[in-house]
């Protein structure tokens, strides 16, 4: 999907309420092959700061595009798209492959396992594009891996900015929880009370 900001933001899910940046543990965010160790924390930012990478990216060693992201929420979310913006000069990522609450995924791994879903990447240096999940097998996300078996055709690949679109699902659970307990024993006495009508019905 092309989320192009030349309209309300608030009739497209563009607005930052969908982001769940403030969702993701970044202190616990990692990457195998990232060139300058640490480095891939810097590209995850607010959805407004997609552009400004003055801060760092994440770089593969030279002469070996391949990246893996290993990326921990701090609650369950539930992951409607994901955008990446690369480097420039086919230096941006041309593929990703997604894994779901699974830790520890190393080169091998990710080569030998079948990613829950993955997407042909175009080269989207100015943030305007968003890659839609298939959004029933992104629910209850405790974690998410991303790899990126290539680029396009640089001698390194480059991430300026990973983001995520989507919502937290744990206060919604609490939520939910607290209304449960608060009418079970309603359902309880009305069966109690049919049970007992219709003893008597049958006694008549």
């Amino acid at each position: 999907m092309a989320c192009l900001h030349d309209h309300s933001c608030d009739e497209h899910d563009c607005s930052t309420d969908w982001s769940l940046y403030k969702h993701i543990d970044l202190s616990k965010v990692s990457a195998l092959n990232e060139a300058v160790p640490g480095s891939v924390k810097t590209v995850f930012r607010a959805w407004e700061q997609r552009l400004n990478s003055s801060e760092g990216i994440l770089e593969s060693n030279e002469g070996d595009p391949e990246l893996i992201v290993f990326i921990p929420f701090t609650s369950d979310v539930k992951i409607k798209s994901i955008s990446v913006v690369g480097g420039a000069d086919g230096t941006s990522p041309a593929k990703i492959r997604a894994f779901v609450n699974r830790e520890g995924i190393d080169f091998s791994d990710a080569q030998g396992m079948q990613p829950v879903q993955e997407w042909e990447l175009v080269e989207n240096l100015q943030g305007v594009l968003e890659y839609q999940t298939r959004y029933s097998r992104f629910q209850s996300v405790g974690n998410i891996t991303l790899h990126f078996p290539d680029n396009f055709g640089g001698d390194t690949t480059q991430i300026h900015y990973i983001g995520f679109k989507g919502e937290a699902t744990q206060l919604k659970r609490d939520v939910v929880a607290t209304i449960v307990y608060e009418l079970m024993p309603n359902p309880s006495d009305h069966k109690t009370r049919s049970e007992t009508g219709g003893g008597l019905s049958q006694v008549e």
